[in-house]
């Protein structure tokens, strides 16, 4: 079970700032958009391939591809919260499922991608959550974490150190990026 109910938490945020980026639990759009560099300055050329977004709330990273000129072949879209589906389907006319990732099957693809996704996870359901994503992915998975230590509350901290600990065992080569916004970091999981 998460931290907090997630369909509440995002209902709430949804019913308070509607589809933006605060509407999605992010700050700003100008800190959602330099997580979405650091995740794509890891994919590498998308173009010939099948991308999954879990968690992919309003669709803002299909648009931030398309305004970088760096769409993949096929961006399929997941997310837990019936609005942010609903939203997402309408506003990116891709595929679009909702999805728990932690328990429901989820599709194949070159490349999964998380922002802001596992924020509200225990340890435990991070561990799941990254574990299916990388598993469903031929080339890897890029996610990205609030760095700090954990604690109480809603959101869920990581230190670097202890996330290339917890994704060791699956295999892969990991990378860490970090410097591009103060308390997050990007982890890159690819397969050798």
């Amino acid at each position: 079970m998460a931290r907090i109910d997630q369909k509440a938490f995002y209902t709430q945020n949804y019913e308070t700032y509607g589809v933006s980026a605060e509407g999605a639990a992010w700050d700003s759009t100008q800190t959602q958009q330099r997580r979405f560099a650091a995740i794509l300055s890891c994919l590498g050329e998308i173009g010939q391939d099948r991308l999954v977004d879990a968690g992919c709330g309003f669709g803002d990273f299909y648009f931030y591809l398309k305004s970088k000129n760096r769409l993949p072949k096929e961006y399929v879209g997941l997310d837990l919260c019936t609005h942010m589906v609903r939203e997402a389907k309408a506003r990116t006319g891709c595929r679009i499922m909702q999805k728990d990732i932690l328990s429901q099957s989820i599709p194949r693809a070159d490349w999964y991608i998380a922002s802001g996704s596992m924020n509200l996870l225990t340890r435990m359901e991070t561990q799941i959550f990254i574990q299916r994503c990388f598993t469903q992915s031929s080339k890897g998975f890029v996610f990205n974490l609030l760095e700090g230590r954990d604690q109480e509350g809603e959101f869920s901290y990581w230190n670097p150190h202890e996330v290339i600990a917890l994704c060791k065992p699956f295999g892969g080569t990991i990378s860490i990026k970090e410097g591009y916004l103060e308390g997050d970091f990007t982890v890159s999981l690819l397969h050798t």
